[in-house]
């Protein structure tokens, strides 16, 4: 999706792609200080500003601070892992980590050659997703939730009933759009219409590179993950499916008003 806001950006000169949140470390839990500075740099930025950034949601009111145009994406949990599982051993990915720390010890060769279907069924630590652990064995974020319900200590345990409440209130209060991976027209027409200003013309773009983008990132050496080990580790998700159901159904709503709007409009309705 990132080449879809740089064209936006071509498109709309009054607009500006900020970056450099990507460049910061991923962290699961900020203090309060470090929340304040990110949301003070974020409302320091030019009106029309796209900020780009793996973070979890920010309370901008308790910094009495303007609450910015909230997006995000979701996917399948359990997708979302196994993906993780080949990213993290990618030589993409470890280019990149061997560029930012070339000192760093480089792990075993039997590490980079771990398959996931037996990572999963011998017990392995780092494919055991055990609900309500604070602490992993290998980071793995297999939080989704924890994006957007912030850096209370309540968000911390995996699959936590108590973290998706927090999660689901945060996106229905102050998200304008939750997009799904797996539905790219619908999250591309909901964000043209909702977001216009910074989205106009996206599908059209999607259209234009769909065979560049959906290439981005894509790991071509993920091997076949046999359907009785997905199944074995989605009961564990069963919280973090009920959020990532929430999300979209919300996406599902706001098109359908969108559609309904369109109908009304043209007389269409009774």
């Amino acid at each position: 999706m990132l080449e879809l806001f740089i064209a936006l950006v071509d498109f709309n000169d009054d607009l500006e792609l900020e970056r450099s949140g990507l460049r910061e470390p991923t962290v699961r839990q900020m203090n309060k200080q470090a929340q304040r500075e990110a949301a003070e740099l974020v409302a320091g930025l030019d009106e029309g500003t796209f900020y780009i950034r793996h973070i979890n949601w920010l309370d901008f009111s308790e910094f009495d601070l303007p609450l910015p145009i909230y997006i995000n994406m979701v996917r399948d949990p359990v997708e979302r892992v196994i993906s993780w599982f080949y990213y993290a051993r990618s030589s993409y990915k470890n280019a990149i980590e061997y560029r930012k720390s070339p000192n760093k010890r480089i792990k075993p060769e039997s590490w980079y050659k771990k398959n996931f279907n037996e990572c999963v069924r011998s017990g392995d630590p780092e494919c055991q997703y055990v609900p309500h652990t604070v602490k992993d064995f290998i980071p793995n974020f297999k939080r989704q939730s924890l994006f957007y319900c912030g850096h209370h200590d309540d968000c911390l345990p995996f699959n936590s009933p108590t973290a998706v409440q927090m999660a689901k209130e945060h996106v229905e209060r102050d998200y304008a759009v939750v997009g799904s991976w797996e539905d790219t027209n619908i999250t591309l027409t909901v964000l043209e219409r909702y977001i216009p200003r910074f989205f106009r013309g996206a599908k059209l773009m999607y259209e234009m590179h769909t065979n560049k983008i959906t290439n981005r990132n894509k790991n071509k050496r993920k091997p076949y993950i046999e359907p009785e080990v997905k199944e074995m580790i989605r009961r564990n998700f069963t919280h973090e499916y009920e959020f990532y159901h929430f999300c979209k159904q919300r996406l599902y709503k706001q098109y359908l008003a969108l559609n309904l709007h369109e109908l009304e409009k043209h007389g269409l309705l009774n």
